[in-house]
């Protein structure tokens, strides 16, 4: 009977140590010196993996499943690399034989049923465990002393497009860097064959390698740009970097409490708008997938680290560079009438994260209640009212909640059902 063996077949024929299955590979390969011959061999056995990777199937996992195999790991796993020591070695009646004579011993007994039940699903898991496993040392082995740059980010990149493991993969091509490791990450962010997951490993990779021409850029004076917040923000000292956050130690004099009233004012709403700001410090569930206005804000910050950086000229290059990281839902054509909302919305949301910080300032920071008395209560209540930095103008008015001012503007936002009564 023809063994039925589980790794692509031009595996089989790889010699010691590329055919090596056990737990001593690692070390096998950390003394096998990095010579180009060796390298060259490195490649070829990444080339075999990659000859006909076997496929992913759609898996319908149950808890009871997902436990069995957590077990057969922990248990059994060593007792399968014994068995199956090489490449050549690793088929599936040796892994069903391992794992019925485990599920005897067993404790708690696994019944044999449930074995033959499971074993197409544990059995292509525990292959692309293994293979994973295998890729990860031959890429970390290539990574220490690369000499054909070209031809190991080929190779990674293929890599990352079958999903073997991937993120080791995008991390070589992270450190191969410029131009090889570069220009596969620019292929890979926007190739459909990857998924969403490596390629926003790929798109953060690339950010590192590509910062520095953005802090270049965000050193050059903006002489001869068009300037797209008004002249009391752009006169703003405060990073983007740390969120425009005023300093809590920043002194109540005059000039201050004049520059934010003039930053308010200037960007204060007339009527409610129809794409609030997100809140700046999102914080997402375990499982919840950060959006990506998340990567357009990285990279906008990177080129305008200040307000007075904010131009015409800037935004247009950060549309660009967004398209070319391919980062969801920018868009690709910078001159459609699609990218101009998508500018204007960001000059926005850019301008309701400053006044958000400003009311931060003036109501955690400024004791003195009569600089603030009534003017700052009125202009946080327009903003909540509609619907501009409105977490952070409310916040303000609660803080400063013995003025009566503040109290009067909280009772009419509430009464509107423009904020729940507990917000009172």
């Amino acid at each position: 009977m023809t063994a039925q063996h589980l790794l692509p077949s031009a595996m089989r024929r790889l010699p010691p140590p590329w055919n090596d299955l056990t737990r001593g590979r690692r070390q096998k390969l950390h003394d096998l010196a990095h010579t180009e011959t060796n390298e060259r061999a490195a490649l070829d056995a990444l080339a075999a993996a990659l000859v006909d990777p076997s496929p992913s199937p759609a898996r319908v996992w149950s808890d009871e499943s997902w436990e069995l195999y957590d077990r057969i790991r922990q248990e059994a796993g060593h007792r399968l690399a014994q068995v199956m020591p090489t490449v050549d070695q690793f088929t599936r009646e040796r892994v069903s034989a391992v794992l019925r004579e485990w599920a005897v011993t067993a404790r708690p007994p696994v019944p044999t049923w449930w074995i033959e039940d499971q074993l197409d699903l544990i059995t292509g898991e525990l292959t692309r465990g293994v293979l994973s496993g295998w890729t990860h040392d031959v890429l970390h082995w290539l990574q220490q002393q690369p000499y054909d740059e070209a031809g190991i980010a080929a190779a990674a990149e293929r890599c990352v497009v079958n999903g073997l493991a991937a993120h080791d993969a995008v991390s070589l091509l992270r450190h191969l860097g410029t131009p090889h490791g570069e220009r596969s990450l620019l292929r890979l962010v926007r190739d459909g064959r990857v998924s969403e997951d490596s390629r926003a490993w790929a798109r953060d990779s690339l950010m590192l390698l590509r910062r520095p021409g953005y802090e270049a850029r965000a050193r050059q004076p903006a002489q001869a740009e068009h300037p797209l917040l008004p002249p009391a923000v752009r006169e703003l000292p405060y990073s983007w970097g740390a969120g425009f956050q005023w300093p809590a130690e920043l002194p109540e004099t005059d000039d201050n409490i004049t520059h934010a009233r003039a930053i308010l004012q200037a960007g204060a709403p007339t009527e409610p708008v129809p794409d609030p700001a997100p809140d700046p410090d999102w914080t997402g569930a375990e499982d919840e997938e950060p959006p990506a206005w998340l990567e357009v804000r990285q990279i906008m910050r990177e080129l305008m680290p200040y307000a007075r950086l904010v131009t015409q000229e800037r935004m247009a290059e950060a549309l660009e560079e967004c398209a070319l990281l391919g980062v969801p839902g920018v868009p690709h054509d910078p001159d459609s009438a699609e990218a101009a909302r998508f500018v204007e919305v960001w000059v926005r949301w850019i301008g309701d994260w400053v006044a958000g910080e400003v009311f931060t300032w003036l109501g955690k920071c400024v004791d003195d209640e009569t600089l603030v008395t009534p003017w700052a209560m009125e202009l946080a209540e327009r903003y909540a009212r509609y619907g501009v930095a409105t977490e952070r103008a409310v916040a303000m008015l609660r803080w400063h909640g013995t003025v009566p001012a503040s109290r009067e503007a909280l009772a009419r936002l509430v009464a509107e059902g423009l904020l729940p009564p507990e917000e009172r």
